[in-house]
């Protein structure tokens, strides 16, 4: 279930308060497991948890090929989710890296204790490719629609893969940015579906992170509603991807790869 319908009263700043029911976006702990082993509790809302789990485990590295994910066990819990990722005999053993804290929504560093250990990812064969402006404004122009739970709740992020014409093929909703990106990238992975010419399009700013799972599942550009920061824009860069933000329907601010964005 990914909303639930919570009694709340309208109060008006000039008129007479009312109840009003309201759709609240769910928010539940999924603790992701790899074997018999915790790896992370992240909270999200609890959909499309499958395509979290393959999504989760290639951006976190712990594997960098969603064929060595045997399958995915998903376990109702008295106070959640477990997610029970299963890796096949022959996947390279990475040493997992514990989160010694839950993770909140849109948690980043968690389990790292000095900067030595700040992770980077290995990008998947990044090339940049060109990306037009129409693409980006029809894709934009789209998005709102393929957001059913946000437009109940206006509370939950939206991740898109778009063709090179700006079609959204795929999207997927959650209360973390970072766990939106990870349900779209983990629905791509089981279906073989590879970057290709298409680019992102996410309703979040853009954190390092959202860049590096990213550069992980070998996406060229990325494009973001909101602001990115300045480690995003480093990690873009270092990735050689194409960064664009502040995207509005009346255009978009390039970061990095300003030369590879076309006109027409």
């Amino acid at each position: 279930m990914s909303r639930v319908e919570l009694d709340a009263v309208a109060f008006a700043f000039d008129g007479a308060d009312a109840p009003r029911p309201r759709d609240v976006a769910v928010e539940a702990p999924v603790n992701v497991v790899y074997g018999a082993r915790p790896y992370a509790v992240m909270m999200t809302t609890p959909a499309d948890l499958e395509d979290f789990a393959y999504g989760f485990t290639v951006t976190e590295g712990v594997v960098t090929d969603a064929a060595f994910i045997k399958g995915v066990q998903v376990l109702e819990r008295a106070r959640g989710v477990e997610l029970v990722v299963t890796l096949r005999a022959d996947a390279p053993r990475h040493p997992l890296r514990e989160r010694s804290l839950s993770g909140r929504t849109g948690c980043g560093l968690c389990g790292v204790t000095s900067l030595e250990q700040l992770p980077m990812v290995k990008a998947q064969g990044l090339a940049g490719v060109d990306v037009s402006l129409p693409a980006v404004r029809a894709a934009l122009a789209a998005l709102e629609a393929q957001q059913p739970l946000n437009g109940l709740t206006r509370a939950v992020h939206a991740a898109a893969w778009c063709s090179a014409g700006g079609t959204l093929e795929q999207v997927r909703e959650d209360v973390g940015r970072h766990n939106a990106l990870d349900k779209l990238i983990g629905a791509r992975l089981r279906a073989g579906l590879p970057p290709g010419e298409g680019f992102l399009l996410l309703t979040s700013r853009c954190s390092y992170e959202l860049v590096d799972k990213a550069a992980a599942y070998g996406a060229r550009t990325i494009v973001t509603i909101s602001a990115p920061t300045s480690f995003a824009v480093e990690r873009a860069r270092a990735h050689d991807m194409t960064l664009l933000a502040v995207a509005r329907r009346d255009g978009v601010l390039a970061f990095h790869g300003a030369e590879r964005v076309r006109r027409a």
